[in-house]
Formats: C-alpha cells, sequence, structure tokens
C-alpha cells in the first residue's frame, strides 16, 4: 500500500495557496504542516499527498517522466479543476478532453514547480 505521494516546491508557502485551492475541489485537506513540508489527505483513501521542499537543500525540480494522476467524479470536475490550475498560472500539458478512443476523460497541467498533474474520470465499471 502507498502511504504517501511527495512532490518537490521551492516555494513552499505558493506552494501551500496553490494545491489548498486545487485539493479543496476534491475535498481534500491539509491534515500536517511544518516549515518544510505540507501533506493532505483525501475522502476514502488512505494514500496522502506531500509537498516539501528538498531536504538537501538542493533546488527541487520535476522529474522526466513522473506525473501524479487524480482520479475524479466527472468530466465537469475534471475541467474545473483544470481551468483553476491554469487560472492559477499551471502550464497546460493537455486541455480538457476524451483519451484512449474515449474510455476515460482527461486534462494535464504543470503545477508551479513544473510537476505534472493529470484530472481523469472514467465512466460506471472502468477500472483505475
Amino acid at each position: 500500500m502507498i502511504s504517501h505521494l511527495t512532490l518537490g516546491t521551492n516555494n513552499l508557502d505558493l506552494a501551500i495557496q496553490y494545491y489548498d485551492r486545487v485539493l479543496a475541489l476534491l475535498s481534500a485537506k491539509q491534515i500536517a504542516k511544518t516549515d518544510s513540508v505540507v501533506f493532505y489527505e483525501f475522502p476514502e483513501s488512505s494514500t496522502k499527498l506531500a509537498i516539501t521542499k528538498p531536504h538537501n537543500n538542493d533546488v527541487a525540480t520535476f522529474g522526466n517522466g513522473t506525473m501524479l494522476a487524480l482520479k475524479v467524479d466527472s468530466d465537469r470536475l475534471v475541467k474545473d479543476i483544470y481551468e483553476l490550475a491554469l487560472s492559477l498560472n499551471s502550464k497546460c500539458e493537455g486541455e480538457p478532453g476524451p483519451r484512449n478512443n474515449g474510455a476515460y476523460f482527461a486534462a494535464y497541467f504543470r503545477d508551479l514547480d513544473g510537476n505534472k498533474i493529470a484530472v481523469f474520470h472514467r465512466g460506471k465499471g472502468a477500472n483505475t
């Protein structure tokens, strides 16, 4: 079981402002915060999300090929999260729309530190 996923940031205060707004659309809540890390939990999930300044004090960088995917309950929520993220200065990596011959509906963007985020919805009966 995955305990938590971690994304790096170079400005924790700005990242908290960003993720508080974006994750609020998923009813996520902050559960722990220090001067270097914040943790969020999601309803009905034991997996947490951590946003942290690197502990070695180096610059936080994003991973090439690394992506956090957030599963949501509707195509509308995919669009809402994507639009909010872009209004908060995220970079578009793929506008909302059907993917994989309509198997799911998704949007992609990068957060303020360049971490790639996907938001997707699958219809009833689909896996992951």
